[in-house]
């Protein structure tokens, strides 16, 4: 199949270093490999472009710089029609050839586009609506936002346009589902991994006790993520042990102050924002792995532990949201309430102690990426509707 990626929202670059970034990639990638021709439309790139995805067929449009929050929303919706209409001349183009049209139409779920609605409309090919997150509530409670009855009718067009939608989490379902009933494919499709990319290291760690037990995070540096609450943790560990914190964000200062506060400031490394393909040599340093998210609502399907368990590395993580159904019964991870600080320091303080039991338990996480969670599998469970199986 002919695919037009459609991705209107001006945070996420296509080809940049956050989870979301990582998601679209990993997408493209899969679909590819998949044998689909793929044909992104976005509003930013980003720079640290893989070198499998250089040859993608890309088309951004650019967001007019200096704008307040009200003048940037309605620049959105003109571009969503920008794009819809760029897309259909083009494939109406008798000089394009017939090759250039389109049997599918998959967009990222944003703010004020109704780009892919109006594509499948138009072009008659099915629309799959990816959906991440709740963002009308998201964008209210975390960004602000002005236009919000716009945005509001640019979903209810979306969703009512598409002939899928797939959802990270079953909480994410819950809320496309209550707040636009009757809807006739609501799929759940939880974030997966690429498992030849992330792989455990090839040599076995060192358990004599000469080396710092390694702790490592990955993820922005949100408030949502509880990284806060893993310093904090961490300032109650005894022996020999190092944390690493990869990615940036709006905490960062803060946390490293927090670091230095709690006498952490040699224990604790922060590598800032890294590219995706970097982060599979330093998953291979961890020892032990942790997504201590806070209390309160948890609609993510969290890359990181897909990731953590492609690495087979022993996980600690919060018991929110989707966590547990991925992790309990795995033997890959110990869940601790994500109220409770202490509870999370006793869980990495076992850990250190212990490293037969990290070798088991990071084997336990890497045959569970391999047998329930590849990005292979997900993309062929989102496209499973549309692809003819052949005679």
């Amino acid at each position: 199949m002919r695919i037009a990626y459609i991705l209107l929202d001006p945070g996420i670059g296509v080809f940049g270093t956050k989870g979301a970034s990582v998601h679209v990639q990993e997408v493209v990638r899969t679909f590819r490999s998949l044998g689909h021709e793929v044909s992104i439309f976005c509003t930013r790139t980003d720079d640290d472009i893989p070198a499998d995805l250089a040859d993608v067929d890309i088309t951004r449009l650019e967001v007019p710089r200096g704008q307040d929050r009200s003048q940037r929303e309605i620049a959105l919706m003109r571009l969503s029609d920008m794009l819809a209409d760029m897309v259909v001349d083009t494939v109406s183009d008798p000089d394009a050839g017939a090759d250039q049209g389109f049997d599918l139409v998959y967009e990222r779920y944003s703010l004020f586009s109704t780009a892919g609605a109006e594509i499948s409309s138009r072009l008659g090919a099915p629309l799959v609506l990816e959906v991440n997150a709740p963002l009308l509530a998201e964008q209210k409670q975390h960004r602000g936002l002005v236009h919000d009855e716009h945005a509001a009718r640019t979903t209810a067009h979306s969703f009512v346009g598409a002939e899928r939608i797939v959802c990270v989490s079953d909480a994410v379902a819950g809320w496309v589902n209550r707040d636009y009933p009757g809807l006739s494919d609501v799929s759940v499709v939880p974030n997966g991994v690429n498992t030849d990319r992330i792989t455990p290291t090839a040599t076995a760690r060192d358990a004599s006790g000469s080396r710092a037990v390694r702790i490592g995070f990955v993820g922005t540096l949100k408030p949502w993520h509880g990284t806060d609450r893993l310093i904090e943790a961490c300032a109650g560990l005894q022996g020999n042990f190092h944390l690493d914190i990869l990615g940036h964000g709006p905490e960062s200062e803060a946390l490293q102050q927090q670091a230095k506060a709690r006498r952490l400031g040699g224990r604790v490394t922060f590598h800032g924002a890294l590219a995706p393909e970097e982060i599979p040599a330093h998953l291979r340093t961890f020892d032990i792995a942790v997504a201590p998210y806070p209390a309160g609502e948890n609609y993510f399907s969290p890359l990181k532990i897909y990731e953590y368990l492609a690495a087979g590395l022993p996980i600690v993580a919060s018991a929110v949201g989707s966590i547990p159904a991925v992790l309990e019964g795995t033997d890959a991870a110990t869940l601790v309430p994500a109220d409770d600080t202490g509870a999370l320091s006793a869980a990495l303080q076992n850990l250190i102690d212990d490293a037969e039991v990290r070798h088991r338990m990071g084997a336990a996480a890497r045959s569970e990426a391999l047998a329930h969670h590849s990005w292979t599998s997900r993309c062929q469970e989102i496209l499973e509707p549309f692809v003819m199986e052949p005679v």
